[in-house]
């Protein structure tokens, strides 16, 4: 298990089989039947699709795999084309760079749908994949249609992550530092994986400016992420929205599955009506 933030990540979401022997195989991530790879941006970057309508992209958070969404699909998959993915260097999507930046993973999820012939979707994502959502609607905006970002924060310190969380991410550092180098590829991908939510992100408040669809920003009150940061963050995209879930820590979609899905549900329902200028084609099937 990965030390600092993933660790304290993990350790939360432990009853929720994501990773380690809480996984089952044959559930998101490994199901064979619908699983498939495409090539993006020089990794082979492993997917899953349940059900038809309009595509609604998830992503998962740091150090795990796409079957987060377990108690998330069943419902979704009902009416949307739901796009399951295991992020760059996590589950099945191996990277064998040194290096891993929310950017870069932003541009992997727009290549993705791009290979997808997806012109544009709903995204949800969670932690780090709620920081992902907002990195895509920053730096693809068309790409976008609404998202909701649970559990995501833009900086990677006191501030963006609660005091106890930054603290044991800084001894966990320490901790890194007296076994370099690392000669382990395994040991390699880890600290990878960890130094991306030691060091990263670094968001501008300001940046969120760039954000034009509509956005549901979530946290729980008793979330990894401070709620005074959580509302930051919704208070500064043009049509972002704020829900904090009450009695409720990191895993606000795993401890309040059905508030959690009907909430996101109906606000990807909400008519919203672009400007011109910036409406995608009408044409295309998955819109």
């Amino acid at each position: 298990m990965n030390p600092g933030r993933i660790f304290l990540l993990l350790s939360a979401l432990f009853f929720t089989g994501i990773t380690g022997c809480g996984l089952l195989r044959g559930q998101y991530g490994y199901n064979e039947k619908v699983g498939r790879y495409y090539l993006v941006r020089g990794i082979e970057m492993y997917t899953e699709v349940y059900g038809k309508g309009k595509p609604l992209l998830m992503i998962h958070g740091n150090g795990g795999n796409m079957n987060a969404f377990s108690m998330t699909v069943p419902y979704f998959e009902k009416e949307y084309k739901v796009i399951l993915v295991d992020s760059r260097a996590q589950g099945r999507t191996v990277d064998n760079g040194d290096s891993l930046s929310f950017e870069m993973m932003a541009d992997d999820f727009d290549a993705l749908l791009k290979a997808m012939h997806i012109k544009a979707a709903y995204v949800l994502g969670w932690s780090d994949g709620g920081i992902n959502a907002l990195e895509l609607a920053m730096r693809h905006p068309n790409r976008v249609i609404k998202l909701a970002s649970t559990g995501a924060n833009l900086w990677p310190d006191s501030l963006g992550l609660r005091p106890d969380v930054w603290l044991d991410g800084v001894r966990d550092y320490k901790s890194w530092q007296t076994r370099m180098p690392l000669t382990d590829a395994t040991d390699k991908n880890d600290y990878k994986i960890f130094m991306l939510d030691y060091m990263q992100p670094n968001i501008p408040l300001s940046d969120l400016k760039k954000i034009h669809c509509p956005a549901l920003i979530i946290g729980g009150d008793n979330d990894l992420i401070p709620v005074k940061h959580t509302t930051q963050i919704a208070e500064n995209i043009p049509n972002g929205r704020l829900w904090i879930v009450p009695n409720s820590g990191h895993a606000t979609l795993k401890e309040h599955s059905t508030d959690f899905n009907k909430k996101v549900d109906d606000f990807f329902k909400e008519p919203y009506h672009r400007k011109r200028k910036e409406r995608l084609a009408d044409d295309d099937p998955d819109l």
